[in-house]
C-alpha cells in the first residue's frame, strides 16, 4: 500500500501538497423558475412596468419564458371559463375580442 501511495504522490504533485484554506462559496444568486418568471413578465405587460419587464426576461431563457406565459395564459382561461360556467373557447375568443366561433 506504501507504494502505491508512493507512485501516487509521484505521478501527481497535487496530491503532496498541504490542503488548501476551504473556501468560502460565492453568495446564491437566486434561482426564479419559468412560472416565477412569466407571472412577473405579464404583471409588468399589464401595468406596463417596463423595469419589471426586463428583470423577468433576465431569469430564465425566452423559450423558457415563453413556455410559461403560455401555461400562465391557459391557466387563466381555464379559471375564467369555470368562473364564469363557459366554455375556455368561448373565454379565450371574448378576452380577446373575437366574435363567438
Amino acid at each position: 500500500m506504501a507504494r502505491v501511495r508512493a507512485l501516487f504522490n509521484a505521478l501527481l504533485p497535487t496530491a503532496r501538497r498541504a490542503p488548501e484554506e476551504p473556501r468560502r462559496p460565492a453568495p446564491a444568486r437566486r434561482q426564479h423558475n419559468i412560472f416565477e418568471a412569466a407571472a412577473t413578465y405579464v404583471t409588468g405587460c399589464v401595468e406596463e412596468d417596463q423595469d419589471r419587464i426586463d428583470e423577468a426576461v433576465t431569469w430564465v431563457s425566452p423559450e423558457a419564458l415563453s413556455f410559461g406565459v403560455n401555461e400562465l395564459a391557459c391557466r387563466a382561461v381555464i379559471a375564467l371559463a369555470r368562473e364564469r360556467d363557459e366554455s375556455p373557447e368561448t373565454v379565450a375568443r371574448s378576452l380577446l375580442g373575437l366574435p363567438p366561433a
